[in-house]
């Protein structure tokens, strides 16, 4: 797993902005090198903004959207199209305005399935579905994801893995969740081994609230006190930051120059 690096923006507006240029880029730096590219959604307010920031990008018609693999890093177990949830949100931002393939987008399943499922059973049928996608190269039973997009809580959780909740322990690729500290309780949230298989995971995070879970993730924390320092990218792990979501960053911290 990588070393942490760190890059910080001006403000949460410019943070998103520049998140979705270096998407535009490097998802055509992959499409170009290997055919297609795999991307994990994060929800929160920063995730949509970014995704909001994409559709509105000039650069954003220079992406194949029909050879990009889209898959969520947890999702609230709601109702389909009820809009709280993570994919109705990015569908609004981004989705529904580009040319992606349906095949090639994969949702975490919706609490209203006519076969009376529970949130344990709509883990188990996501994990099979990363099973199903993963080749014998990925060297695991998720597929090794191009990039994952995270986003962090004031209380450091990261996806929907909280802090003390048994998440945090479970090796498992996907998990239901019941008793989130944060509305709605019932969730389901790639676990620690799934989020692990990313080449690269971009960590954004923008506001003052931000800024004391930060600086424990970057400063050493454990994973089950800061779940979100639990996670790393294979070859880069890069957290994108606004000012003051790194106000309590330690000046001693190596930081990217920001452009």
């Amino acid at each position: 797993m990588t070393a942490p690096s760190v890059l910080v923006h001006r403000d949460a507006g410019l943070l998103a902005q520049a998140v979705a240029a270096r998407l535009v880029t490097r998802i055509v730096d992959l499409q170009a090198a290997k055919g297609s590219a795999s991307l994990v959604l994060t929800g929160g307010e920063i995730g949509t903004a970014t995704l909001a920031a994409l559709r509105a990008s000039a650069a954003r018609d220079a992406v194949d959207w029909s050879r990009l693999d889209l898959w969520w890093g947890d999702e609230r177990y709601l109702p389909a199209g009820h809009p709280d949830r993570n994919e109705t949100q990015a569908r609004a931002a981004l989705l529904d305005h580009v040319g992606l393939s349906t095949t090639r987008v994969r949702p975490m399943p919706p609490s209203d399935v006519d076969d009376g499922s529970t949130p344990e059973a709509a883990a188990e049928y996501y994990a099979a579905l990363l099973a199903r996608a993963a080749r014998p190269e990925d060297h695991g039973p998720v597929p090794e994801f191009d990039i994952l997009l995270l986003g962090v809580g004031p209380d450091g959780h990261t996806a929907s893995l909280f802090p003390g909740l048994a998440g945090v322990y479970d090796e498992r690729s996907v998990l239901a969740v019941r008793g989130a500290p944060k509305p709605p309780p019932i969730r389901i949230t790639l676990g620690f081994n799934a989020l692990n298989a990313a080449r690269e995971t971009w960590v954004v995070v923008a506001g003052a609230d931000k800024a004391g879970a930060v600086a424990l993730a970057l400063s050493g924390a454990g994973r089950s006190q800061v779940p979100a320092a639990g996670v790393r990218g294979r070859q880069r792990t890069l957290w994108l930051l606004d000012r003051a979501a790194a106000a309590r960053l330690p000046a001693s911290l190596p930081r990217l120059a920001s452009p």
